[in-house]
């Protein structure tokens, strides 16, 4: 009877033939100790290392500012924040914790370098726009954790095999300091939004990296001396780090991806409304609000009646989402100089447009600064060019603070009319003469409390000689403020008080 043989396992079959075959071929070319010694050269902090992260962060944020891929792709070449990375992968594949301590210590100071020094040169930069280079470094999702996954892998291999030279491809495709630029471009410009997302997208780099050089480390034999316990660990460690990171990468580069189509659809609905010989000129959508606020321009030879609520009825049912959609039509023939003149017509409309965006923000803040509230407090009527805010509690500050204030914003300002209304603060006592005519000073008096009163929308009283006091009563009414005599036997002298009195209404 001839026995059966049991086949043989997986691995026996494959894995340890493999495992042998990768001992004796390539692990036995490598120069394990050779390659310590690179690592380690490379990942310290020296006075090279200090000056070319300044120098690759001053040319990234100037290409950000710029919007320049090539000058941002010249900060990728120099920088020298991918040694420390390699060399903290390497410290964790060998368990080494002097190595990852000295690695983490080169590696803190320059990304601290970086942000600092971009930070500054952003202030002192007149251009402090967020330009497309910069807003694509805000929103990391799943494909630049692979990104950076390969770039790591790539790089590791060439450092263990002696092929620098690829370093180089490595550096451009991982793109560590331009994260880090923008991370000191929102610092200095108070961007959370910016900050957050390019903070987020240089630790996904960083991790990412660190533990694939790690991973390419083991594979090749370092870290050959830890126990089957401490390689289970660091295994355990690395996949839990990558979901970690996967998890929420995933979710944005979904939002990213139904943003994309969103798009499209909304470029399509927009072109099916119009004639076929329209077509659009410039479509902004802006999904951070509620609603989502859909914009384009549009060139048409004809001009159609109600295209915003069809546009508007077909994208709500398409995105289940509330929509907002602003189309402006330029009527325009079907000759091709016609769109041309359309399209610097929708050029200029937007430029301006722009302009007075940026105009109505600076305001804003002025306004929000000096009166001590937030920039939602300030109310902006753009068609009548007036600007409104009921201004908080200064320390310290009486009415004329205020007053003083309104006028020095509005000879900032000039085509615009800037109202801040002030606290019900005490009013100024109002100084007479012998004649009953009001002093210098007292006329200043009047003045602040004629302002404040109009401002406030509340009425006052006049305390003080009967016939002296009438006559301000009634100089407050010629001014449009609502005055009345109080005979108060306890304020009578020879100046006139005033004070805050409650609307007929409210007394009543």
């Amino acid at each position: 009877m001839t026995g059966t043989t049991t086949p043989p396992s997986l691995w026996q079959a494959v894995i340890h033939p493999t495992r042998h075959w990768w001992k004796d071929n390539v692990l036995s070319q490598i120069d394990h100790r050779a390659v310590m010694d690179k690592v380690h050269d490379e990942s310290g902090w020296t006075p090279r290392y200090a000056f070319m992260t300044l120098m690759s962060a001053g040319i990234a944020v100037l290409g950000l500012i710029l919007s320049s891929p090539a000058v941002v792709i010249g900060a990728m070449l120099i920088s020298p924040l991918m040694g420390p990375i390699i060399g903290l992968g390497f410290g964790l594949a060998t368990g080494d914790s002097k190595e990852i301590r000295r690695t983490l210590a080169s590696l803190s100071g320059g990304i601290f370098l970086a942000i600092f020094f971009t930070a500054f040169i952003v202030v002192l930069s007149p251009l402090q726009t967020v330009t497309a280079e910069i807003a694509a470094r805000t929103r990391p999702n799943l494909f630049d954790l692979a990104v950076a996954l390969f770039s790591a892998l790539a790089g590791a291999y060439a450092m263990i095999r002696g092929r620098e030279g690829t370093i180089v491809g490595v550096a451009i495709a991982t793109a560590l300091m331009p994260p880090l630029a923008v991370v000191g471009f929102g610092l200095a410009t108070l961007n959370w939004t910016v900050f957050l997302g390019s903070l987020l997208l240089f630790f996904t780099n960083l991790m990412t990296i660190a533990l694939s050089a790690a991973v390419m480390a083991r594979l090749y034999g370092f870290g050959r001396r830890l126990s089957p316990r401490q390689t289970a660990m660091q295994s355990s460690f690395i996949l839990a780090t990558f979901i970690l990171l996967a998890v929420p990468l995933g979710f944005s580069l979904r939002q990213i991806a139904w943003e994309a189509a969103a798009s499209r659809q909304a470029s399509d609905v927009i072109s099916g409304t119009f004639d076929k010989r329209s077509r659009i000129s410039q479509l902004d959508i802006d999904y951070n609000s509620d609603p989502i606020k859909v914009t384009a321009s549009i060139l048409t030879p004809d001009y159609k009646e109600q295209a915003e609520q069809s546009i508007e009825r077909t994208l709500s049912r398409l995105f289940d989402r509330s929509i907002d959609v602003s189309v402006e039509q330029f009527r325009v023939g079907t000759d091709a100089g016609d769109a041309e003149a359309a399209q610097l017509a929708a050029a200029q409309v937007r430029e301006q447009a722009q302009t007075a965006e940026r105009e109505i923000a600076r305001i804003t803040r002025q306004i929000a600064l000096v009166a001590g509230v937030t920039n939602d407090a300030i109310t902006i009527d753009r068609n009548h060019k007036r600007a409104m805010v009921k201004a908080g509690q200064l320390p310290d500050a009486g009415l004329r603070t205020y007053y003083v204030l309104e006028q020095r914003i509005a000879k900032l300002e000039p085509k615009w009319a800037i109202m801040i209304t002030p606290p019900a603060l005490p009013l100024p006592t109002v100084a007479i003469q012998d004649d009953g005519a009001l002093t210098p000073d007292g006329t200043k008096a009047f003045e602040l409390a004629n302002w404040a009163a109009l401002r406030i929308g509340a009425p006052i009283g006049v305390s003080g000689p009967e016939d002296d006091a009438q006559r301000l009563v009634d100089m407050f009414k010629k001014a449009g403020v609502t005055a009345e005599y109080r005979n108060d036997d306890a304020r009578r002298g020879i100046d006139l008080r005033l004070s805050w009195q409650a609307p007929k209404a409210e007394a009543e």
